[in-house]
């Protein structure tokens, strides 16, 4: 990542909600959509998306924008609308980071899905950082980490989404960190179930980037709310200075990874970061990738991440768009 999540939250601290979220939630419609997993294989073709075995939808991750979001040029209320009228992308997934100390905010939420549903803009998810580690070795950070993720699934449940998305973060060997992160998910999955919710996990540095170790974790907790978001280009599972602003060190393979991932997706991350002249992304084969997503019976939302050095923002959302049409396409044809 350039300016990665975690190092945003190095220098963000959370705020208490003050107001009520029951109230908000009491009045809202808790008419929640079907998750994308691989058991919606519902042709998409009058959005869109393409026929059959090559049918799937394209959504925009809100970190695609973040550069434009910290820098003052686009506020996170006026996204959906970005998303629809700047890009052609109409529906999106959320950042917790843009609006973390509004949770519970009740009238900020009112005014977000208003603003959505005006723009005919279904919200998937919320990527939820920053709330601990759900694999914490100490049993009361541990339970510290799931109760704080409630907020984010209450404001999910109201928005209409399907998942909330989590990081499985732990510390210990190999299967250590296997049984405290399904400590923990499992224990938040019972909660997001009583909302219809599904709790995801996407690779996100560390062994949440070792394809073999994150599945395993899912069969674990082996609960059908617990799932994955396999994302294209987190698989370094050893940075040089421990930390994501260094070189990785040590990266898995990026097309193992998803396909022992896309048993468990329920939503799909389209990484992007350079091109080269004739639309391809220069670190991930799009053709081969997409072929695993469709492969596994996904036939959902794959959503938009652009966070590439050289193309600005605008344009690397653009040009993702554009390859994953193209391929789309393609596929379709064969």
């Amino acid at each position: 990542m350039m300016m990665n999540r975690r190092k945003f939250l190095q220098h963000s601290a959370q705020l208490a909600g003050s107001l009520g979220f029951a109230s908000l939630a009491g009045q809202a419609f808790f008419g929640c959509k079907s998750s994308d997993s691989p058991a919606d294989k519902k042709s998409t073709a009058a959005s869109g998306a393409g026929n059959g075995a090559a049918s799937f939808k394209i959504s925009l991750a809100e970190w695609s924008l973040h550069k434009t979001i910290f820098g003052g040029q686009l506020h996170h209320l006026d996204f959906p609308k970005a998303a629809k009228n700047d890009y052609g992308v109409e529906a999106v997934e959320l950042v917790n980071q843009f609006f973390m100390d509004k949770a519970k905010d009740t009238a900020y939420l009112q005014d977000f899905k208003t603003r959505a549903d005006g723009e005919g803009v279904p919200i998937l998810l919320i990527m939820c950082d920053g709330e601990g580690r759900l694999g914490d070795p100490d049993p009361q950070k541990r339970t510290q980490a799931v109760e704080n993720h409630y907020k984010w699934a209450d404001a999910a449940k109201y928005f209409g989404c399907h998942s909330i998305r989590v990081n499985a973060a732990s510390e210990g060997s190999f299967e250590e960190q296997q049984k405290l992160a399904a400590d923990g998910l499992a224990r938040l999955t019972d909660y997001g179930a009583k909302l219809d919710l599904n709790v995801i996990v996407e690779n996100h540095g560390g062994l949440s980037s070792n394809g073999e170790w994150l599945s395993g974790v899912m069969k674990l907790v082996n609960h059908q709310r617990c799932g994955t978001l396999p994302d294209f280009g987190n698989f370094c599972v050893r940075f040089e200075g421990n930390a994501w602003e260094t070189p990785c060190a040590e990266e898995y393979d990026r097309y193992k990874g998803v396909q022992e991932l896309m048993s468990f997706a329920k939503a799909v991350s389209a990484k992007s970061h350079e091109f080269d002249a004739t639309g391809n992304e220069t670190h991930t084969d799009y053709r081969r990738m997409m072929k695993i997503v469709l492969d596994a019976g996904y036939h959902g939302h794959v959503g938009i991440e652009y966070e590439g050095p050289t193309l600005s923002e605008p344009d690397g959302i653009r040009a993702t768009k554009k390859l994953l049409e193209k391929v789309r396409e393609e596929l379709a044809q064969a």
